[in-house]
């Protein structure tokens, strides 16, 4: 099915398709955490408790609210509890900093926040008069305990009625190119991203392991896969050994990880002790994976790799890599493909369309690098309040990514590079993520960073910070040697440092913009 087919799915909310999942599947499990489980009635009734007692302080559809909060079923049903009450879900990053938070609470005005006692300090910075605070598990707070506050709503499902454009959700860009900008997500969006979910499940009924943190790209999977009768089972946190674990004792057979967080999981010298055998989509991406990596995943873990590409404007399904296409003439666990595909991204999804554009927003040939594009249903309203930048990421039809890549014969997608992460050195361009993968490609080079440092010759010359594998002995002259027999003189960097590890973004990306700034600042120059 194309884009164009698709019409049926975006002229609606996702409020009707989130009671029907509740009411369709009323009992069977819905929520796994710790040693609860909450079926889909109960999350149901209890969600539409929230939006009903958020009713009665006086919310509105159309207002906000914000969870502050680590991975938690309580957390979720209060999220779902905002949306059905046609609320706007503002996704708050527990990892973000305190004063960051804050200022995210106080830029979009949030009228109602769920918390965590953990959170608390930063939640009292933003109260502010007006606004409802309710905690989640702490009865000693001095605001509203969830349990008490919902007691005595009614679990009949609220009359909302929202329009298909009406926002939903406004999660934060990762800030890795600039400061965060929010994203408006409609209900239109949410709703072809369901589409898409519950065609990729194909009428099973999955059990998904929701580790990565659900103020991302986690939450958005679970809302995605209510329909399908998903049984999720929630992690606060990523821990490798419990990971594996609950993965053999739930028998979990969908789940989602940054690339960092899958090297964690094949750095445990016990891997091969849990059985995996019911995983059948473990999908990554967020940031580039080293090749060696992957091959190592798909002989460990098994054939069930599936790579893909989104953003927050326009998550999930820009373009998938199949677990098939990892391997020859698609058959699976034959053969794995060459290290060419394996690079790739994959191809459009059935809501996307993919295109490579020139400067002047014109479609380029196979084979020609340029601007990676996107058109779709799932494609964000723009940014909150910022129309000029939104009209900076919109030309002719299309959604620029700020990607710089190109598509091959067969309609493969390759990504290779941030186009503000281009280095320009001597007069040719480099990119740096092609630099990294080739860096990565060495043996004992677990990791790469490769961005432009000033130079009086060239403009900008290529800098590398690594880091080892833990059995790696490799010099900063090694991997500079080896650098230059595989990508040649220009692209090879001409300085590299030995990390112990990178800081990183609150989402886990390396942030790469942090290690730039930090560099040229002690070279007296600043971005």
């Amino acid at each position: 099915m194309g884009v164009q087919d698709l019409t049926v799915q975006t002229d609606q909310s996702l409020l009707p398709i989130l009671t029907e999942a509740f009411t369709r599947f009323a009992d069977d499990v819905c929520l796994c955490f710790n040693d609860e489980q909450i079926t889909y009635r109960q999350v149901g009734d209890l969600s539409a408790r929230v939006a009903n007692r958020l009713f009665q302080s006086g919310f509105e559809p159309g207002m906000k609210g914000a969870v502050y909060s680590l991975n938690a079923a309580t957390s979720f049903i209060a999220t779902l509890g905002i949306i059905r009450a046609g609320g706007v879900w503002i996704p708050i990053n527990p990892r973000n900093s305190e004063s960051d938070n804050v200022a995210i609470l106080k830029k979009f005005e949030v009228d109602v926040v769920f918390f965590q006692r953990a959170f608390q300090q930063p939640v009292n910075e933003f109260v502010t008069e007006g606004v409802d605070v309710i905690c989640l598990d702490d009865p000693h707070t001095g605001y509203a305990l969830f349990d008490a506050w919902v007691e005595t709503a009614d679990s009949e499902v609220p009359a909302v009625t929202v329009a298909p454009t009406d926002l939903l959700s406004i999660p934060l860009t990762g800030g890795t190119t600039g400061l965060p900008k929010g994203v408006m997500l409609s209900h239109r969006n949410f709703c072809v991203l369901e589409y898409a979910t519950r065609s990729m499940y194909a009428a099973r009924r999955p059990v998904v392991l929701c580790a990565a943190p659900m103020t991302h790209v986690g939450g958005r999977i679970a809302l995605c896969g209510l329909s399908s009768g998903a049984r999720f089972v929630i992690l606060e946190s990523v821990d490798p050994q419990l990971v594996l674990r609950t993965i053999e004792e739930q028998r979990v057979t969908d789940t989602f990880l940054p690339p960092t967080g899958i090297y964690a999981l094949l750095d445990q010298p016990n891997l091969e002790s849990f059985d995996l055998s019911s995983l059948i989509n473990f999908s990554y991406g967020s940031a580039p994976m080293s090749i060696d990596r992957l091959k190592e995943a798909l002989r460990r873990i098994g054939p069930v790799m599936r790579g893909g590409f989104g953003q927050t404007e326009c998550p999930m399904f820009i373009a998938r890599l199949q677990p098939s296409e990892h391997f020859l003439n698609n058959e699976l666990g034959g053969e794995l493909a060459p290290d060419e595909r394996l690079r790739s991204v994959g191809r459009h999804t059935a809501i996307s369309e993919l295109a490579i554009l020139d400067e002047q927003g014109q479609q380029l040939p196979a084979g020609e690098r340029g601007e990676i594009a996107v058109k779709g249903p799932m494609v964000s309203e723009g940014y909150f309040e910022a129309p000029e930048e939104t009209a900076k990421i919109r030309i002719n039809g299309w959604h620029l990514t700020g990607d710089i890549g190109y598509l091959d014969e067969e309609g493969y997608l390759y990504i290779v590079d941030r186009k503000k992460d281009m280095i320009i050195t001597g007069g040719f361009n480099v990119y740096s993520a092609e630099v990294e993968h080739a860096l990565m490609e060495i043996p004992g080079v677990q990791l790469a960073v490769v961005f432009g440092v000033p130079d009086k010759k060239w403009g900008e010359a290529v800098a590398a910070q690594v880091k080892l594998a833990v059995e790696a002995d490799l010099s900063e002259d090694d991997v500079m040697v080896a650098a230059k027999q595989a990508v040649g003189g220009v692209k090879a960097p001409k300085q590299v440092s030995i990390v112990e590890d990178f800081p990183r973004t609150p989402v886990g990306k390396i942030d790469k913009k942090a290690i730039r700034d930090q560099v040229w600042k002690a070279t007296g120059r600043a971005i």
